[in-house]
């Protein structure tokens, strides 16, 4: 069953936010993830939305998505979305 990243983000650093996104893309692809949203507009329809942009990621599945987040590749360079943003991140699974 795939599994999705939901990642919701507020970027207070752009340039520290681009060494992230110009890296994090071959991370993905080594465990067979891929962006289904990245950026872009997007309508808040109900409640708050106190971030600026989100970002969806599928995995073919949970263990996956939770290796690739974990995989020594992808925490290399993790501290600079950390430093770059504020974000909440999740993994939920399809149905």
């Amino acid at each position: 069953m795939a599994a999705y990243c939901i990642v919701y983000e507020q970027i207070d650093d752009p340039a520290t936010f681009e060494i992230y996104r110009a890296q994090v893309i071959p991370t993905i692809e080594a465990f067979g993830g891929k962006f289904l949203v990245r950026g872009g507009k997007f309508t808040t329809l109900e409640g708050d939305m106190p971030f600026q942009r989100i970002a969806v990621l599928e995995f073919p599945d949970r263990k996956t998505a939770e290796d690739w987040y974990h995989s020594p590749e992808y925490q290399r360079i993790l501290p600079y979305r950390l430093k770059a943003t504020r974000c909440q991140f999740v993994v939920a699974d399809g149905v």
